[in-house]
């Protein structure tokens, strides 16, 4: 179990950096996209972590900002530009 839990934390650490540097660099609507959908994934993982060691502040943190980035998601890559 510590070494699942080691590898959701790293996953969703080395995942969050990514992402946040994506969104960052500004470069488009689909990076910029794509840069949430990898947040997402991170939310994901450190969200089951949190479950498994029962860590409810972090768990609740990423439950969030899963729908933070889920709406990122959206308005970067599924609605339509200019609505």
């Amino acid at each position: 179990m510590d070494t699942l839990v080691e590898t959701l934390k790293w996953a969703a650490a080395i995942s969050g950096m990514a992402a946040a540097f994506m969104v960052s660099l500004d470069l488009g609507r689909r990076l910029t996209g794509w840069g949430f959908v990898i947040f997402v994934g991170s939310s994901i993982c450190w969200i089951s972590g949190a479950l498994l060691t029962q860590d409810w502040a972090l768990g609740t943190q990423n439950i969030v900002l899963f729908g933070i980035n889920v709406f990122g998601v959206y308005r970067y890559l599924v609605r339509k530009t200019g609505v």
